[in-house]
């Protein structure tokens, strides 16, 4: 069973306030938790294993460069200035 001192610590942590009563409760409960996970003791270690299940390359395409419009009817229907268009403000 755990100790009265480390449940204590727990439940201060925690912000409970627990009775005696409680307290033995908790820690018989904290103790089951705790062996629950002696379970991860047995499993194989992971220096076996690759931990990436499937293994990932670099697939790159060929860009290929098309106009959907004419640069120079764009320049003709917005405002522009020496060539350049302005934008909105980006605060």
């Amino acid at each position: 069973m755990m100790d009265m001192d480390t449940v204590r610590r727990v439940a201060k942590v925690a912000r409970l306030r627990l009775t005696e009563t409680e307290m033995e409760q908790y820690a018989k409960d904290l103790e089951e938790i705790l062996s629950a996970f002696s379970v991860l003791d047995e499993a194989p270690s992971v220096e076996g294993f690759d931990l990436g299940p499937v293994k990932v390359e670099d697939k790159l395409r060929e860009d290929v460069v098309h106009s959907d419009c004419d640069a120079a009817e764009l320049r003709k229907v917005m405002k522009t200035r020496d060539d350049w268009v302005r934008g909105p403000r980006l605060s």
